[in-house]
């Protein structure tokens, strides 16, 4: 009888404990909960947004966290037309808080179905605002006000969510690949053609200069020819004066030394034959000092 009672009193403490640990949730520091009774917020504290630990009902209240934190949702790439009719590849990502738990509950249910609903609001506000602009205003002049007015119209569909947006922005607003390579051909193609240019107008300066300096070089040679020419025909005729003031002072003289130049000349070692007749003038020097 003892250890029936002790059974039973074991349950009851049992269940005691199940429904203790029931009726108490804790809240993050990073979440608020909406408790709800059959699926309606209770009365008084449907919300709550105060870190710790908390009660409810067992088994008929349930309770839902929803993150309280600025949350990030980051849009896939996508292609727009601009109202200059250029194609540009945009990426765009919001910064959310979830400002009405209970209608993003109702709205959403979940941090993915809210994230999928957001992208589709995002992409339509970037189609719009960045359709209305021209390349140049969207990559340069009018990025910040673009970015603005997207934020803007975000903010207000996502109203009805719930939701707050924080910040939005264009990440990168560039051409589509294609069109970046086409545009990448064309400039090498163009700094081809100045490098060309630049080599011919170069090529072209290289040749005046060499032109000019061969032009210089012959006429320095040409001058300094035609002076050395002056002074040698100086030093022949000055040369040819002394010989004939020799000459005419001592002939005999003159004539001997001109026979010494031309024995040493018909003299000289090599393969040399000379034939003449002993008898001949050419040795007139060999018998007789004077000549004779």
């Amino acid at each position: 009888m003892k250890s029936s009672l002790g059974f039973v009193l074991a349950i009851i403490g049992l269940a005691i404990l199940a429904a203790a640990s029931g009726a108490m949730f804790q809240v993050a520091q990073t979440q608020q909960a909406l408790v709800l009774r059959f699926g309606a917020p209770v009365a008084g504290r449907g919300l709550i947004t105060q870190p710790g630990l908390h009660f409810k009902i067992p088994l008929i209240e349930t309770v839902v966290r929803i993150d309280n934190r600025i949350l990030d949702l980051e849009a896939p790439r996508q292609e727009i037309i601009a109202a200059d009719n250029q194609r540009i590849d945009v990426d765009a990502f919001v910064r959310y808080r979830i400002v009405d738990a209970l209608k993003f509950y109702q709205a959403a249910g979940s941090i993915r179905a809210a994230n999928n609903f957001l992208a589709s609001i995002l992409n339509s506000a970037v189609r719009r605002v960045l359709g209305e602009a021209t390349q140049t205003q969207i990559v340069r002049d009018d990025r910040a006000a673009l970015m603005g007015k997207i934020k803007e119209q975000v903010n207000n569909e996502s109203k009805n969510y719930g939701i707050a947006i924080v910040d939005a922005r264009l990440r990168r607003a560039d051409l589509p690949r294609e069109i970046s390579e086409k545009v990448f051909s064309r400039m090498q193609a163009e700094r081809k053609r100045e490098a060309n240019e630049f080599r011919a107008q170069g090529n072209e300066q290289y040749q005046k200069i060499t032109s000019r300096a061969d032009r210089d070089a012959i006429v320095i040679k040409a001058e300094a020819q035609q002076k050395a020419d002056t002074i040698r025909g100086a030093g022949d005729a000055e040369r040819n004066q002394v010989f004939a003031e020799a000459f005419g002072k001592d002939p005999d003289f003159f004539a001997f030394y001109r026979s010494m130049q031309a024995y040493d000349q018909s003299f000289k070692s090599g393969d040399t034959r000379f034939v003449t007749s002993p008898g001949s003038d050419f040795f007139k020097y060999f018998g007789n000092p004077a000549g004779k």
